[in-house]
């Protein structure tokens, strides 16, 4: 039996890992081949055929599904139904929208809109909106987190902005109770902590501020504030206990056997909660591992630890497939699995301390290799985190929460138990918060697959039981993973990474020793590129020092990241074209014309217009020249600007430039072209972004000169290798089945 569901997993899995998908007759011949190898000696490869075929099958489905191109950008009227629990922060409004219905041609099954200053929105309301449809592309760059990805194991066809609406039907229905039921709770006096209550009770986390996550994740304690297998597990295991300890003590029915009354009360208290918080698929999934752990319990303990785990893993995948796009789904599974493995052969019992930091430290290192894998961050303080949040959390805070929201009815009662609540989870908070800010999460660099595979085998190693040969074999086979050779630029050659960073700019040179960075992103609101994307991106090259900050000029889609990156990293020193306009903490330098300097046989030249009271003209610009091959970084300086760096008799001829502003009309003009004689242009800018860029008359200049252009937008990062004398590569050209084209 675990070999067929081993196969089985392996099939389903897969999908993960896939580079393309199959053609969908192929995908038929091959279920039908499965089926039929069902009958004889190879039907574990039957299982294997099966799970690989229908995995793939159901992601064609969800690919089919996504918004037809030509309509890319187009606003449409559309009528739909808002599910889930609708977000707000910043004065922007997210939610998701189902039972689409539009007049001309066919939609997606599901829409993840934002609107701008928009009414109020409820789960289940019906809406009539004009919508600015948007195919589900999000930014592309190495080791960073998938939103496309997200995206589609959400079946999310299409995303877009909402420009104008009219409410049809008011809401209704069990979510309209459960979005009531949130509005009562954020409006509670909870030590400024509701959300946080929010978040516990009903997997709503919009209530969290973006410190609050930033905080959770350098603590590893993100997992407590979301509705997870460990909140809904905690609740049925206290109705299995409570159950087992009637019985124990000989205060249950003796005509009724208490272990089914037991596990059934337990999985109906499990699906409950679970209802509550909206039954999305990480809740579906722990219900799931929930009902296999109780029916393993009742029946079938005799078949072993791993048995409910292999199980439980293949019905969430059966189930959904695209599951196996989602971190949590790997890092949950990963999680008990370990756990079972750590406890499931040792020989006496262990005192309850040592078991409790035993599984901490086993959960901090073990999960070590999954992390690197799904490039997300580690916390170092995460064990000793745990060891107080988890049982914090679980014994204090998520049952007064429970009780408080069961209570609100009742005067006083409900908010008393949610003011307390709200004040133990205040609480942790700082002592969170003293945790993180001396030992922060940490983004490691990128890991090649051998030092990988041989650290994840020093994991297993370490935290295998002590008598086990060559146990201390694994601490040298973590070195590799914790410590990857890092791939640099030769003497002489420069990496310039053009970051995919939406509608802003943020460019990484990279010499043998040095790293300069022009520009770090934009920031709108809460909503840092700087700390979302340039600074694991940075980190994930191996980039843990910036010797130069160079910030063109200081508008915010610029030097909007700025603030965070010089947070995320040491950074030697900061010029800019407007060093008066940053903020102070940055300590920027303005910049000057002339400035020039070589780094490992690579030369830098500076040049700036004197102040012109124009904040793009004023952009401070760069020319990176390696091995006889020249790149210019232009900012968002316009064509006054360019007329005066031709006219400064600087050397401007160069194989590589980054457009002027986006690929705005306003810049690259075609004298600076015929100057510069580019034979690559590289745009940075966001999909479908307002501006139009980049706009069709430089896109015809470019292309009249001839020289190639290489897009952010449509290829994500791009990096050249300067010095090389070789071709742009494309961030999107790693291939992953869910970026087809």
């Amino acid at each position: 039996m675990l070999s067929g569901l081993s196969a089985l997993a392996a099939g389903l899995l897969l999908l993960r890992w896939m580079p393309a998908l199959p053609p969908v007759w192929w995908l038929t011949v091959q279920l039908i081949l499965g089926f039929l190898l069902l009958t004889g000696r190879t039907w574990r490869l039957g299982l294997f055929l099966i799970g690989l075929g229908w995995a793939c099958l159901s992601a064609q489905w969800a690919l089919d599904d996504r918004l037809d191109p030509e309509l890319d950008g187009q606003v449409r009227w559309l009528e739909g139904r808002v599910v889930g629990l609708p977000a707000s922060a910043g004065g922007v409004i997210r939610f998701e929208l189902e039972d689409l219905a539009a007049r001309r041609g066919p939609l997606p099954t599901r829409l993840r809109l934002s609107w701008r200053d928009g009414p109020p929105i409820l789960a289940g309301e019906r809406w009539r909106l004009a919508v600015r449809l948007k195919q589900p592309q999000g930014l592309v760059n190495p080791a960073t987190f998938d939103y496309e990805a997200w995206l589609l194991a959400r079946r999310i066809g299409a995303t877009g902005s909402v420009k104008a609406g009219e409410r049809l039907q008011p809401a209704t229905g069990f979510a309209a109770w459960r979005d009531g039921l949130r509005q009562r709770l954020l409006q509670v006096e909870a030590h400024g902590r509701a959300g946080g209550l929010a978040a516990l009770v009903l997997g709503d986390g919009s209530g969290l501020q973006e410190r609050d996550w930033r905080l959770l994740q350098d603590t590893g304690t993100t997992h407590l504030m979301v509705i997870s297998g460990q909140h809904i597990t905690l609740f049925a295991g206290v109705l299995y206990g409570l159950v087992a300890a009637l019985a124990r003590f000989g205060f249950w029915p003796r005509r009724l056997p208490w272990l089914p009354c037991a596990c059934a009360l337990a999985f109906a208290g499990g699906l409950g909660y679970g209802m509550l918080a909206g039954f999305d698929v990480p809740v579906r999934r722990a219900c799931v591992m929930i009902a296999v752990v109780l029916l393993w319990r009742l029946r079938f303990r005799h078949l072993g630890f791993f048995l409910p785990l292999l199980v439980a893993l293949c019905a969430v995948s059966l189930a959904e497939p695209l599951v196996v796009l989602q971190p949590g789904f790997w890092l949950s599974f990963g999680a008990v699995g370990l756990l079972i493995l750590t406890f499931a052969g040792r020989l006496g019992a262990w005192r309850w301390w040592w078991t409790w930091w035993r599984a901490q430290w086993v959960m901090g290192l073990g999960l070590m290799p999954l992390l690197l894998a799904l490039a997300l961050p580690i916390s170092l303080s995460g064990p000793l985190a745990n060891l107080l949040a988890v049982p914090w959390v679980s014994l204090v805070v998520l049952p007064l929460g429970l009780l408080g929201t069961l209570s609100l009815p009742v005067p006083l009662v409900g908010e008393t138990l949610l003011w307390l609540g709200g004040g133990a989870l205040e609480l942790l908070f700082q002592v969170l918060d003293w945790a993180a800010a001396r030992l922060p999460a940490w983004i490691p660099a990128q890991v090649p697959p051998w030092a990988w595979l041989l650290g994840a085998l020093g994991t297993l190693l370490v935290i295998a039981p002590a008598g086990l040969p060559l146990r201390a074999l694994g601490l040298a086979l973590l070195l590799p993973m914790l410590f990857p050779p890092l791939e640099r630029p030769s003497p002489g050659q420069a990496e310039v990474r053009v970051l995919d960073v939406g509608q802003g700019l943020a460019v990484l040179v990279r010499t043998r020793e040095h790293a300069l960075l022009y520009d770090a992103g934009p920031r709108q609101g809460d909503f840092d590129i700087g700390a979302r994307v340039v600074v694991p991106v940075l980190r994930g090259l191996g980039v843990t020092r910036l010797d130069l900050m160079l910030i063109s000029h200081a508008h915010a889609d610029h030097a909007g990241g700025a603030l965070a990156v010089s947070q995320g990293l040491a950074v030697d020193r900061v010029i800019s074209g407007e060093s008066d306009s940053l903020p102070g903490a940055l300590g920027a330098a303005p910049c000057a014309a002339g400035d020039a300097w070589t780094w490992d046989g690579v030369k830098f030249l500076i040049w700036h217009r004197p102040w012109t009271g124009d904040s793009n003209e004023s952009s401070c610009v760069l020319a990176v020249e390696a091995n006889g091959e020249r790149i210019l970084l232009s900012g968002d300086l316009g064509s006054r600007g360019e007329a005066a760096w031709i006219a400064s008799g600087q050397p401007l001829a160069a194989r590589w430039l980054v457009a002027g502003h986006h690929g705005s009309r306003t810049s690259t003009s075609g004298f600076f072209l015929r100057a510069v004689a580019p034979q690559k242009v590289l745009i940075s800018r966001g999909h479908q972004n307002a501006f139009g860029h980049p706009h069709p008359l430089v896109v015809s200049r470019v292309r009249a000169l001839p020289a190639e252009i290489h897009d952010t937008a449509l290829e994500g990062a791009l990096l050249v290798r300067l010095g090389a004398h070789g071709e742009v590569e494309k961030e999107r050209e790693n291939s992953v089945f869910w970026r087809e084209k």
